[in-house]
């Protein structure tokens, strides 16, 4: 894993044409509590991506990522680094991709797609 300071997201270095709308890390699964009260997570997490009136070619794109690895693939993906407060961005490799997800239409712009990166190891 390398880490640098471009700001930039990207899935094995390639740039996304257009940045995400919205973007946040999700909170992982709680799965009980151990024996020295403390709470028991999983240990990877996963991040969030949803684009506003993003234009066909750049959905097209995000899409092609996905089509590329499917279910079948990992990829390497630079997000802002879990835990830092100054934005740095950093490569997690192994990481997996869930379907996107669209909706809507509206003057040549796909009004939303969401997308998950999975299995972001943070450790």
């Amino acid at each position: 894993m390398t880490t640098g300071l471009s700001g930039t997201f990207a899935f094995n270095g390639t740039n996304f044409n257009q940045y995400p709308t919205t973007h946040r890390w999700v909170e992982r699964t709680q799965y009980g509590i151990d024996g020295g009260a403390h709470p028991v997570y999983a240990q990877n997490r996963s991040y969030e991506m949803t684009w506003n009136l993003i234009s066909i070619e750049n959905a097209q794109q995000i899409i092609n990522f996905y089509n590329l690895v499917g279910n079948t693939g990992t990829v390497t993906t630079c997000l802002p680094e879990w835990g830092q407060v100054d934005y740095r961005f950093k490569n997690y490799s192994g990481t997996t991709l869930e379907e996107p997800q669209m909706q809507g239409y509206f003057m040549g712009f796909i009004e939303e797609l969401r997308l998950i990166v999975l299995n972001v190891n943070t450790t």
